[in-house]
């Protein structure tokens, strides 16, 4: 069994960090999927395709690993610098705001 060890990236869809503190340890497909011939749809007879187990740290992961006889790969994130403008958009809804907020 081959394995990926990697931290998730935040979704497009937000600005949350939400999810992307854990480590997850997920597998790669073994075989190739097949298309339904009467309904067109893709399956798959490996199930450790749907196997996704998070960890708290990577040392976590990659000891859970190496005493189950996974060979993984662990893909380092990328880090970005956190951009948090001091008045922006949540100072609007501040209880201390000075002044009235009115449109």
């Amino acid at each position: 069994m081959f394995a990926r060890i990697y931290q998730p990236s935040k979704t497009a869809m937000s600005s949350g960090t939400a999810l992307t503190k854990s480590w997850v340890l997920e597998f790669s497909p073994s075989e190739q999927r097949n298309i339904d011939p009467l309904m067109g749809w893709t399956s798959s007879d490996d199930t450790q395709t749907q196997v996704r187990i998070t960890f708290g740290t990577k040392e976590e992961a990659v000891s859970y690993a190496l005493a189950n006889n996974i060979v993984a790969s662990v893909q380092d994130p990328q880090k970005r610098s956190v951009n948090v403008r001091p008045g922006g958009y949540g100072e609007n809804f501040s209880t201390f705001r000075r002044g009235v907020w009115t449109h």
